[in-house]
């Protein structure tokens, strides 16, 4: 029986060592006769044959030349026999972390088809790892670490929905990986915000793929990821790597005025402020400095409607729908974004006009 043709076919639980053993014993050959026969230690043979030592690529060569088994055969039962080890110890640290996972909305996550339910203790916990990218929960708690202190400088109450939000976050991130865009263009990118102005009176039906297609064309991945749970956030902007950026909304307060304003808001961020910064905002707060936040509302507010255009509406409003509706058809802009500026500027209460503020609904709401 040549030994390339030995039927054994270990499991990946059994140390390549059996097999060597199963070899010299229908060889009858000892330990210390093979150790002499490939000029290797004793001490080494015997361990390989305990599966304490692993076989080394110089050890497979000198196997494959006094048994007639090749070498790649050798290293190939070593490699999984380790990785079996490695597999089994993961599993024991995976279990061990499951407190980790119980934290984060695994509800959610299975019923957007991010993870599966049921499994082994330690499953939760590596199907996490794999939805965040990371190789450990070390890693995982590294990569996040910087975002969520900036995330919550400025709204401690947050800081319970810190697992919520990372996965909000991760889920833009996701839908960003899937956009094929350009590299950011600054130019590019306020002519595009120029173009996408005028579909404000379009349905969003029409309006999210195109700002989708637009803001790619200029380097800017625009994602719609609804909420969850204990994430009261509007949008978020922040920058993927230095050639492309992410504005991300959650649709909160399904209203087009707030919608419109957070995505100006957030495009000001990108164009305005620093490319370090993660810029959070929801809720009254935002993780900008005051006087980012303030820049970032005066240049998204102005550029959905020229504020020297509304100041002089303003000066002769009588305080009727139809002259809303006439202003902001004279600036090619959704009547409920002009509503929403004259609530904020005080000029009429926010329980008024809002029926001429379209509202938008998820599809499984």
């Amino acid at each position: 029986m040549a030994a390339a043709d030995f039927p054994y076919r270990p499991s990946q639980g059994v140390p390549p060592g059996k097999l060597l053993e199963e070899f010299l014993a229908a060889r009858d050959m000892s330990a210390r006769e093979l150790a002499r026969r490939c000029g290797r230690s004793a001490k080494l043979i015997v361990e390989i044959l305990a599966g304490k030592a692993p076989i080394e690529p110089e050890t497979a060569l000198q196997l494959e030349r006094v048994l007639e088994m090749d070498a790649d055969l050798w290293l190939g039962m070593e490699a999984s026999y380790r990785l079996h080890l490695a597999k089994l110890q993961e599993e024991t640290q995976m279990a061990l972390e499951s407190t980790w996972a119980s934290n984060f909305p695994v509800r959610e996550l299975e019923k957007r088809g991010y993870i599966k339910s049921g499994g082994a203790q330690g499953d939760r916990v590596r199907q996490l790892l794999a939805f965040f990218g990371a190789g450990s929960v070390a890693a995982c708690r590294e990569r996040f670490s910087e975002l969520a202190s900036v995330s919550y400088r400025h709204s401690p109450s947050f800081k319970s929905s810190e697992e919520a939000l990372l996965v909000w976050l991760r889920f833009g991130e996701k839908a960003a990986e899937s956009i094929e865009s350009a590299d950011f263009d600054r130019t590019r990118f306020i002519e595009e915000l120029t173009q996408i102005r005028a579909l404000t009176v379009k349905s969003i039906e029409v309006f999210i793929p195109e700002i989708i297609e637009r803001c790619a064309a200029a380097g800017v991945a625009f994602a719609l990821v609804k909420p969850l749970n204990g994430v009261a956030l509007s949008g978020i902007s922040r920058w993927l790597t230095p050639r492309k950026a992410l504005i991300q909304q959650s649709l909160r307060h399904k209203a087009n005025d707030h919608f419109w304003f957070t995505f100006y808001h957030e495009a000001a961020h990108l164009l305005l402020h620093s490319r370090k910064t993660v810029f959070l905002d929801g809720n009254g707060y935002s993780s900008a400095e005051p006087e980012e936040e303030e820049e970032a509302n005066t240049w998204a507010a102005n550029f959905l409607v020229p504020q020297s255009a509304m100041r002089s509406f303003i000066s002769g409003f009588g305080g009727s729908a139809g002259e809303v509706e006439s202003f902001a058809a004279s600036q090619g802009i959704a009547p409920g974004i002009v509503v929403g500026q004259l609530q904020k500027r005080g000029v009429i209460e926010f329980k008024h006009m809002n029926s001429l503020k379209v509202r938008f609904q998820w599809s499984d709401d």
